[in-house]
Formats: structure tokens, C-alpha cells, sequence
């Protein structure tokens, strides 16, 4: 089948693509060099997916890749250091639900490209995400902050492929092997990182019916769950986990033991419609079992530590914060705005949360700090001996209620 550019980014020379080694980018990249004549250089990021790496890269080699055009980095620590604890910190959800596992991973692989491009003196970089969904955005929006000349080659709005089938056809023409689950319609699509992972498309896109049990991979079924509770402590620093039971463990080291804590106990379902930035409403399925719980213990430390003041603003920037990582804008100046605010109020959230994972609930037990702003003298029902005077709330309340009874009598006048 043909297969035609756009003509706007003909006379690309050398591209960076982002490669899984999965079917999709293996056209992809078969596809660049028919259509383009460019020399390609592959990136493959370690994000904590799970699966083996170097078939990657072996299959970069069998499609014509040079080996020093051949990228394949461990981006775990950096992922959960630089980008999924700053956002942790903000508690930001989107939509009320959403953890962002997928939209905070796209800016740090936008970054990668970018930084092996200026290296190998590449004029485009390539990704594989479809014109009907986010990610598009993310890594372009991450592209033009980082390097505003660049080129970028979406393949998905240029080619003529309508279907899985022509792409298969498209594989066995070119000897691109093919993975026997591949053939055919996939049931659905899946991304995942050591965050999350999320399944869309296909099985899943009637939002009224209920999910297989074989989506879901991160995750036991709460009904299979341990009919005992497994408790937990977890330390802060500044806002961020350092350590679990006591054990002070590297970011992403922490949040993969989450994880399996996670896993184990049913924890971190989620079933959702989302408006996609791109203007449709889509159907999800994400397991965020160690982002859960994290959550549910940031929240809790932050409750001992935050002043009202401070932890009320909070909440109400983050939506905001949320909305722009969901759409992309990790890089722009209101989001770097926004985290210097959140990173401030955490300079005294530090302390230990303990916690009961039971069926697919997190239950905070306890939360104990050096920095607490809870005192017990001042909410005790019993001899608080003389810190808080009762009668001064006789005067603070006739105050906050002045333009209520002032409201009340212009009301009675008319």
C-alpha cells in the first residue's frame, strides 16, 4: 500500500524516533525510510513498562538501524525523582480521578529525544501517537518548548494505513516480524510505566460494560484480595517518600515496592470517562496501585504539616496543576510557576503515615511528625489549662457574621 508525507516536513535528513520495538513503530520506522530517505536514530526509554528492552534494540538492528544510532536508556530514577513526585506533591488529580500516570510520562521522553537530536545533529524527531488522542500533544508541545525548530513527523495524520490489516500487510512486505497476538483486531491498547498502566480502545470503548478481568494487569481483583490487612509506614521528606517500613529506599525503588504492596491488596482501579484535551470524551482503565496509596499518605502528612491557609490554596490550584499536565504543558512557565509554589509549602511536610491496605482500600492509621502543627492542648474537650479562651469565639463569630445580618435586614426593609 502507498504510503505519502505531508510535504511540509519533506527533506528531513535525520530523524529520532521514539521506539517501542512493538509493531507500530517498527512500521513506523520501516515507513521513514521509504517515505523520507532519512537516516533514522531509534530511542527506547526504560520507563518501568515491565518488558525486556534489548528485543528492541535487536529489531532496530534487523530493520537497518547502525548501532550508534541505537538509543536505549534506564529513565526509572529520573522518572519518579523529576516527574511524578513534583507532581505527587501537588496531589494532582484530573477530573477528580485521573492520576496522570501516561501525561506525566510523555515530557521527560519528549526531553530525551529532543537532547539525542541536538547530539546526533538530528533535524526531526517521530512519534507514534494517534491524531485522535492526547498524547500527540504531549510530545509535540514538548518538542517546540525544547527545541522551537524542529521538525516533527506524526506519522498516524500523514500515511494512507486505515487499518490494523494494511499495517500487518504493510509489516509482511517489508519482513517486519509480527507477534501472532498482533494479527487481527487487538482487544484493546495499553501504555505503562512504573506508575501505571492504562488500556483503552476496543473491549473497552462501550463505557456502560464492565471491564474483562483480563485488562486488568497491574492488579488482583479485590474479591481475590487477603481477607487479612497489611499495614505500612511510610516516611516524608520535604514532601517526597524516602522510605518504607523504616527502610530508606531510592524514588523509583519505593514506588515499584508500592506497587507490589499495591497489587497484592486490589488497590488503584480506576474506570473512567475523560475529556481528552482534543475535544472527545474516551473511556480508560487505569491501575495505579503504588500512586494510591502515595497519594492517600501524602494527603495524611500534609494534614499534620500544612497551614489552613497554605493547604486550602493548594487544593484549589490543583486542578490547574492537573490540567496542565494532562494537556501537555509540563514546560510551560505557568506550570513552572505552579510548582515552585507547591515546592515551598512542602519545606516542613516531612514526618511518618501508617497505613491499612485491605480489598482495594487505603486507610490511614496514623501520621506522626516533628513538624506537626496539631496540638493537643489546644483541642482537647478536657482542662486545655487556660490556651484557648472560649469566650474570645463570641466576638470572632459576631464579626464573620456582620454582613450576613446586614444582608438579612436590607432584605426585610424591601
Amino acid at each position: 500500500m502507498a504510503a505519502k508525507a505531508a510535504g511540509k516536513t519533506q527533506g528531513v535528513k535525520k530523524v529520532v524516533l521514539a521506539y517501542s520495538g512493538g509493531l507500530d513503530t517498527s512500521i513506523i520506522l520501516k515507513w521513514l525510510q521509504e517515505t523520507y530517505g532519512c537516516e533514522v536514530v531509534t530511542f527506547t526509554a526504560d520507563l518501568g513498562q515491565g518488558e525486556e528492552l534489548e528485543p528492541a534494540r535487536q529489531k532496530a538492528l534487523l530493520l537497518g538501524i547502525k548501532p550508534e544510532n541505537i538509543f536505549i536508556e534506564d529513565l526509572r530514577e529520573e522518572f519518579v525523582r523529576e516527574y511524578v513526585f513534583p507532581m505527587f506533591r501537588a496531589n494532582a488529580l484530573y477530573e477528580g480521578v485521573y492520576l496522570l500516570g501516561t501525561s506525566i510520562a510523555r515530557p521527560l521522553i519528549a526531553k530525551k529525544q529532543i537532547e539525542i537530536a541536538q547530539k546526533m545533529g538530528a533535524d526531526a524527531v517521530c512519534h507514534g501517537a494517534t491524531g485522535k488522542g492526547n498524547d500527540q500533544v504531549r510530545f509535540e508541545l514538548g518538542y517546540y518548548a525544547l527545541e522551537p525548530g524542529i521538525k516533527i513527523i506524526a506519522p498516524w495524520r500523514e500515511w494512507e494505513f486505515k487499518s490494523r490489516e494494511d499495517l500487518i500487510a504493510f509489516a509482511e512486505t517489508h519482513q517486519i516480524p509480527v507477534a501472532k497476538d498482533k494479527r487481527g483486531e487487538a482487544p484493546f491498547s495499553v501504555d505503562a510505566n512504573l506508575l501505571h498502566s492504562s488500556s483503552e480502545g476496543k473491549v473497552l470503548e462501550d463505557p456502560n460494560e464492565e471491564p474483562p478481568p483480563y485488562v486488568y494487569m497491574r492488579t488482583i481483583a479485590p474479591e481475590e484480595a487477603p481477607d487479612r490487612a497489611t499495614v505500612i509506614t511510610i516516611g516524608f521528606k520535604k514532601g517526597d517518600a524516602v522510605s518504607l517500613n523504616g527502610k530508606a529506599m531510592s524514588p523509583a525503588t519505593l514506588l515499584a515496592a508500592l506497587n507490589d504492596l499495591g497489587r497484592d491488596n486490589a488497590i488503584g482501579r480506576v474506570d473512567l470517562v475523560e475529556n481528552r484535551f482534543v475535544g472527545m470524551k474516551s473511556r480508560g482503565v487505569y491501575e495505579t496501585p503504588g500512586g494510591t496509596i502515595l497519594l492517600a499518605a501524602h494527603r495524611a502528612i500534609e494534614s499534620l504539616t500544612l497551614d489552613r491557609g497554605a493547604a486550602h490554596l493548594k487544593d484549589d490550584l490543583m486542578p490547574r496543576y492537573a490540567e496542565l499536565v494532562y494537556n501537555g504543558f509540563w514546560f510551560s512557565p505557568e506550570r513552572e510557576m505552579l510548582q515552585a509554589l507547591v515546592d515551598k509549602s512542602q519545606e516542613n511536610v516531612e514526618g511518618e503515615v501508617r497505613l491499612k491496605l485491605y480489598k482495594g482500600n487505603v486507610i490511614v492509621i496514623g501520621r506522626k511528625s516533628d513538624k506537626s502543627l496539631y496540638s493537643n492542648t489546644l483541642v482537647t474537650f478536657e482542662d486545655d489549662q487556660g490556651a484557648y479562651d472560649q469566650k474570645d469565639a463570641k466576638g470572632f463569630i459576631k464579626l464573620n457574621a456582620l454582613r450576613l445580618r446586614t444582608l438579612e435586614m436590607r432584605r426585610r426593609k424591601s
